[in-house]
């Protein structure tokens, strides 16, 4: 037998790598729990390290009082407010950099207006969130997609940028540490010594990376191969980072006039400070950066100075950016009839940006209202507001808004995900707020800031087209981890606020307008109460959904939607094995399995392609209400925008092969393999037939006989789901290209079409083992020839697992760990075989996408997706 032959008879086995039994061992059952509770763990992590920053930070402000805090707020000069604006506006132009650099060491070239908007929009969002669908990787994904960039090449713009700013954050650090380790060693009371050496090695693992990693060969480190960019890429982006840094750092550092330190030692501990507060993954760092920042200086300066700049440095490298993301989505809705080349391309992305634009403003609104229900009302408003109104409504303003914060919090996650419900809920929710804020405290800027969300909101309402009630949704667990952030925090300021009041039973029953310490607790207890029932209800939810099997129905609907689009694969809904959610036209569906927590999706979805975007979001959603973790597997570049705007990252799982039938031919000097497999085939006496579906069950018998021999000479079982299996009804709702010798059936494989004739596929491939080498080389031949001569366009080869993942410098470490397996994993698969088998046919090669919630998941959705093909371990590890 031929190992062309050989190839073809292993493609029914396709799809993941399964071990050989005697060489695959199961998981530790340790190693399934961790990754089964992966969420919580981490959600309970980062809640204990913010705790634990809240105990260090009212600790370290122990004498520091509210009114000290206020008055270093008044004494703040406006030439300190305007370098503080310079310094930011420096930073990100820098941040800006970052990109146009990034797109040019991948050779792409993209409108700078553009790209300078994206990075903008990028980085207010995420550096001040950072966390969930909202983060910067997601903005540059659904901004430079529709400009043209692949997923893959829009990833290495992600890696770029992100290795960038860690590599010129750990070397601004390294080098302001050695140098003045003295000075910052009298700050924090550490020894010299240790500072310096930490910068060493730090700089020289730095060195090392940047000498290895940008030589040709690369740097190998733990059987991956890093590739860095090249000396004069690196050390351009290095000059960038360090303006960056240096920028950010000089935004704090002139908002603290009487500090007692040098500005290299103040921008060693600001760069540490950035560091910690990244690694913690508390969003947006709150807290965590303030705690080092103090701890570092407390010393140099007064902590209620600290505390003062600190506050108006997040105000104005945090909250400004995004409030003047804000403000350009108005300007350019407004402008967006207006026709010149350079207004359409930024509308155009800040119409697509808007959701994500509004959800994480929403979430800045939110932190605002709360935050301001812990602090008291100002003398001169209190005084203003008692002489012209009721105290119940002075009460029940401070109360409510505190309350109103929390529903907009919640209304976020809906803006992101585009629903109509969260538009309307946030749009009541700021309106209400905005009234109240008079009544509340005279908050003028706050009253500013809610008009202006409340404005963006009623020009982009065609942006939230998603018709969804915001009362189904649940939080996840990063959610729920974010407002208990939230209402830490607003817990700790009140308790900072009022230190020095002595807690009694009575505060709570106590309405006059002097008192601010109880309406305080009533707003605390207020938003407690809520965000508790908010929890619960999405922790102890029932299971909303449990998939059934389909119908005979069910199923017959299906295949009338395959019949007519272009996907042969799509007939796999045949094999009656997978669960289906129809569109709420009825003219769509997803067909999908259930292996643990992952609902994993078979391809992209069947039917109408604008229908596809509210699919993707309602299995997820559905997934989600059912505790599972959604996957979308196998799917093409086409599906990915909608998996991106769903908060899903893509992972390469391999190439698909396309065969342009119309020109297909065996002419010509590169098809001389296939003339002599055509002939062989010939001389072999064999005959090629395609048998249509009304004939099958004639054959039935012959085609079983087949398949139960192939079987049991490869000790093989059949896999289901993204394949087909054997079965009678299955294999004869489809046409069967047959192959017979001396009149007799020796080979079959099953063909997919749809009524288009837009492309054709084969899915069970078997033989006789006494069939001649080369057998199904001649199949393959003989179909493609009959395809085209019947008016087909593609024909589908199939997916070749691994191919196609790039060791590019800047490829994320997925590609690499797969690009290795590719290339050394002949053990466990024949994945360089099985490609070779298919390049032979010359064809077009089409990528197909993972798609997951972060890394973990998608390792976890694979070994689910390996158990749901195999029938589970038994079917993994043996063949």
């Amino acid at each position: 037998m031929s190992s062309s032959a050989t190839s073809a008879s292993q493609t029914d086995d396709l799809d993941l790598p399964a071990p050989p039994a005697d060489s695959a061992e199961a998981p530790h059952p340790l190693w399934g729990r961790i990754a089964r509770f992966q969420g919580v763990l981490a959600a309970l992590g980062m809640l204990a390290i913010f705790a634990l920053v809240v105990w260090a930070i009212l600790g370290l402000t122990a004498e520091v009082r509210y009114d000290d805090v206020v008055a270093q707020l008044q004494t703040l000069s406006p030439g300190s407010v305007g370098l503080a604006l310079l310094f930011t506006a420096v930073s990100f132009v820098a941040l800006a950099v970052y990109d146009a650099n990034a797109l040019d060491y991948i050779g792409k070239r993209l409108p700078l207006p553009v790209v300078g908007l994206t990075s903008f929009l990028a980085y207010a969002i995420g550096n001040t969130i950072g966390f969930g669908a909202l983060s910067g990787g997601a903005i540059r994904f659904r901004a430079y997609s529709k400009l043209g960039l692949s997923p893959g090449e829009v990833a290495q713009v992600i890696a770029f940028v992100t290795l960038a700013f860690g590599m010129g954050l750990l070397l601004m650090a390294g080098i302001a540490t050695l140098i003045v380790a003295p000075q910052i060693a009298h700050v924090i009371g550490w020894d010299p010594l240790w500072l310096r050496a930490l910068a060493v090695a730090a700089l020289a693992g730095l060195a090392v990376l940047q000498l290895f990693g940008g030589r040709a060969k690369g740097l190998r480190l733990f059987g991956i191969t890093l590739h860095l960019p090249d000396t004069r890429t690196s050390s351009r982006q290095l000059l960038v980072s360090a303006l960056d840094m240096a920028a950010s750092a000089s935004v704090l550092y002139v908002l603290m006039p009487g500090l007692h330190v040098s500005w290299p030692s103040f921008f060693a501990i600001y760069c540490v400070a950035v560091g910690v507060g990244l690694i913690s993954h508390v969003p947006a760092g709150l807290g965590v950066f303030e705690t080092v920042m103090i701890a570092g200086l407390r010393q140099s300066a007064g902590v209620d100075s600290l505390l003062g700049a600190l506050i108006v440095y997040r105000v104005i490298y945090h909250a400004l950016p995004l409030t003047m993301a804000l403000v350009l989505l108005v300007v350019t809705e407004v402008r967006r009839f207006q026709k010149t080349t350079l207004a359409m391309e930024l509308g155009q992305s800040m119409s697509r940006l808007a959701p994500s634009i509004l959800s994480a403003f929403a979430l800045i609104v939110a932190v605002m209202l709360v935050f301001s229900g812990a602090t008291p009302i100002s003398e001169g408003a209190l005084d203003y507001l008692s002489a012209r109104l009721p105290l119940p409504i002075i009460e029940a303003a401070h109360f409510l808004s505190s309350l109103l914060g929390l529903v907009l919090f919640v209304a976020a996650r809906g803006l992101g995900q585009r629903l109509d419900g969260a538009w309307l809920v946030a749009v009541v929710a700021s309106a209400l707020a905005l009234v109240l804020s008079v009544p509340k405290s005279l908050a003028l800027a706050q009253a500013t800031l809610l008009a202006l969300f409340l404005v963006a909101l009623l020009m982009n309402r065609r942006a939230f087209t998603r018709h969804a009630s915001l009362m189904r949704q649940v939080l996840g667990l990063n959610w729920l981890a974010a407002m208990t952030v939230l209402i830490g925090s607003a817990v700790a300021i009140m308790v900072f606020v009022y230190r020095d009041t002595e807690y009694s039973h009575a505060l709570w029953w106590q309405f006059e307008v002097e008192q601010d310490v109880p309406r305080s607790l009533r707003a605390l207890l207020g938003l407690m109460i809520v965000a508790l029932v908010v929890a619960v209800k999405s922790l102890l939810r029932p299971v909303s959904y449990r998939p059934t099997a389909p119908t005979a129905e069910d199923i017959a609907r299906a295949v009338t939607i395959v019949a007519g689009q272009d996907v042969a694969d799509a007939n796999l809904v045949r094999m009656g094995d997978k669960h289906l959610m129809f569109s709420a036209s009825g003219k769509s569906f997803v067909m999908y399995g259930v292996q643990g927590r992952s609902w994993i999706a078979l391809l992209d979805p069947v039917g109408e392609a604008q229908e596809f975007p509210e699919l993707v979001w309602r299995f997820i959603e559905t997934a989600a209400a059912s505790g599972g973790r959604a996957v979308f597997y196998q799917i093409s570049p086409a599906l990915l925008p909608s998996c991106a705007d769903a908060g899903l990252r893509a992972f390469k799982m391999g190439e698909l092969a396309l065969i342009d039938l119309p020109n297909f031919t065996l002419s010509g000097r590169r098809n001389a393999g296939h003339r002599a497999a055509v002939n062989r085939g010939q001389r072999e006496g064999l005959d090629f037939a395609l048998i249509p579906v009304e004939d099958v069950p004639a054959v039935i018998a012959d085609l079983q006989r087949i398949s139960d021999g192939w079987l049991a000479e490869h000790a093989a079982r059949e896999k289901r789901f993204s394949l087909g299996a054997f079965d009678p009804a299955y294999v004869a709702s489809q046409p069967v290209a047959v192959l017979r010798k001396a009149g007799e059936i020796i080979a079959f494989a099953t063909v997919a079409v749809t009524d288009t004739h837009a492309e054709a596929t084969v899915d069970l491939m078997r033989f006789a083992p006494d069939a001649p080498g080369g057998t199904m080389d001649y199949l393959f031949l003989c179909l493609m020839e009959h395809l085209r001569d019947a008016g087909f366009r593609e024909f589908n080869l199939g997916m070749a697992p691994l191919a196609g993942l790039k060791r590019h410098e800047m490829a994320p470490v997925w590609d690499h760990v797969g690009a290795t397996l590719f290339e050394h994993g002949e053990r466990f698969y024949n994945f360089r075989g099985l490609r070779a088998f298919k390049a032979k046919f010359h064809p077009r090669w089409e990528p197909r996408y993972l798609a997951v919630t972060g890394t973990a998941g998608a390792a976890m959705a694979l070994m689910d997706a390996a158990l749901l093909i195999g029938g589970g371990m038994r079917g993994v590890i043996g063949k």
